[in-house]
Parts: structure tokens; sequence; C-alpha cells
């Protein structure tokens, strides 16, 4: 049995499609477009779309990830599908002020979750940008890296919108630097 390479789609049968990501020698990494990243078996039962024709070991994540964008664009006119967890589907959010008599303001919570999915995804460009950009030395990205990662923290509030747990905010877990 051949390994499948880092690029190679694949199709499973409980996560649907999926591009691999990384190999090791008993798992494979996927990310699947409608449930994130999983881990696999590398003898688990799927069907190979398309096979990565050539070794890929000294390659970047940031090239990786470039890659999957463009796999997954081809697949799709939509970005990333991330789904709301189910008992927030049609619901309301209600912002109820202090002072009485005046009104309260509902909105959609599949807005709301809309707009918190398009911030994260912005901070992920946002990554990408600092991680590839020429202009800054290594100390500089890693500052940057720091404030990134302490708003995903500041996010986590809004992962029980979520219905995948891979798609959740992760801060730096309460370390002080």
């Amino acid at each position: 049995m051949k390994l499948l390479g880092i690029g190679s789609r694949i199709n499973h049968p409980e996560y649907g499609k999926g591009v691999v990501t990384n190999v090791t020698s008993r798992m494979y990494w996927v990310t699947f477009i409608e449930n994130g990243l999983e881990t696999i078996d590398i003898d688990a039962t799927f069907d190979v779309i398309e096979a990565a024709e050539d070794e890929v070991d000294t390659i970047s994540f940031y090239e990786v990830e470039s890659s999957l964008i463009n796999i997954l664009k081809k697949w799709s006119d939509m970005s990333e599908v991330v789904p709301i967890a189910d008992k927030y589907k049609g619901g309301t959010m209600v912002l109820q002020p202090k002072e009485a008599g005046l009104s309260n303001k509902e909105i959609p919570i599949n807005t709301f979750f809309h707009k918190v999915v398009m911030l994260r995804d912005r901070l992920r460009v946002m990554e990408q940008k600092i991680n590839s950009s020429k202009n800054l030395d290594d100390q500089e990205k890693v500052d940057l890296q720091q404030y990134i990662t302490r708003c995903y923290g500041s996010l986590t509030t809004f992962n029980v919108l979520f219905k995948n747990n891979s798609q959740n905010f992760k801060g730096d877990g309460g370390k002080k630097a």
C-alpha cells in the first residue's frame, strides 16, 4: 500500500471531502470541508479522489495552507463551511438595556455568528501575512503572533456557537509571557 502525499484529496464516509495536510507513520491529518481538521488511520476506509504525485517533505505550513485553500476552491465557489451549533440555528440574541423604558435590540444569532466567523477568518489572514512577511524579523513575527493569540483567547466565549470543536477559537490557555 502506497502512502498518500500531502495535498491528496479524499472522500471519507463520515467526514466527507478533504485534503491530506500531514502524514505520519500511522495517521493522515486531513482538513475536511465541513468538519475541519481530523486525524484518520492510514488503513481507514475512504475513497481517493486525487493522489498527490510528488513526495513533500520540506514544505512550510504556509505553503500547505495556501495549497489547501486552492484545492478547496476547486471544489466549490464558496469559502469554508462553518456550521452553527444546532441549538442556536434560527435563534435570536436579545440585548436588553439596563435603563427602563429603552427598547431591546434583537439580532438573529445566525447574523451574529457570521460576523464572528468573518472576524476569525480575517485574523487568520493577518496571521498568514505576518508569517510570510519578508519585512518583519523573527522576533517581530513572534510578538505580533502573541497579540493575535490573545485576540483568539478573548473570543473563546463564542465557541459555544460553533458546531464543530475543531473550528473553535483557541487562546494561549492563560499563559503569561
